[in-house]
């Protein structure tokens, strides 16, 4: 197999094959790895996925498996700032879609992606708990309720000046 070099630092490089080392005589270790390797990098690119393969003696398509069957594990990158629309149902009927859509209207990405610049990335959810403030969306563990589509600007404008 060829020796894959993985996005990031050295020293994010380094960190991910201590782990690889200190694991891999634990059976069922891959879960592990798979967290602590998304804990280095953010998320789990296949170069890292590789590195992971290869360190354990184990196919691409198992560790590919396993990080793609975990809702916990992402293969894109995430952005400083997560944001997260409930779609679940008392959201979703109070117009939680039309706060989706302007969200990704004001950044200029879709559902699942990362702007480019980092400070952002969109996931949207089944629900947060809070239906009694529906529409709901997070900002990392901040939520915001009772949305319409014209806070949005609003809202992701103040995490912009918040990064100037």
């Amino acid at each position: 197999m060829e020796q894959c070099t993985p996005c990031g630092t050295p020293e994010q490089l380094k960190k991910l094959k201590a782990v690889i080392n200190e694991s891999r005589s634990t059976p069922g270790c891959l879960m592990h790895i798979l967290q602590e390797a998304q804990g280095i990098y953010g998320y789990l690119p296949m170069e890292v996925q590789k590195t992971i393969a290869e360190g354990l003696g184990i196919s691409l398509s198992e560790v590919y498996g396993v990080a793609t069957f975990y809702s916990q594990f992402s293969l894109k990158p995430k952005g400083k700032h997560r944001i997260s629309v409930c779609l679940g149902t008392a959201c979703y009927v109070k117009g939680s879609d039309k706060i989706l859509e302007e969200v990704e209207k004001q950044l200029g990405i879709k559902c699942g992606e990362c702007t480019e610049d980092g400070l952002f990335s969109i996931d949207s959810c089944r629900c947060v708990g809070a239906c009694g403030l529906a529409p709901v969306m997070m900002i990392g563990e901040e939520v915001y309720g009772k949305l319409t589509p014209d806070m949005v600007k609003g809202i992701l404008d103040s995490y912009r000046e918040e990064t100037k």
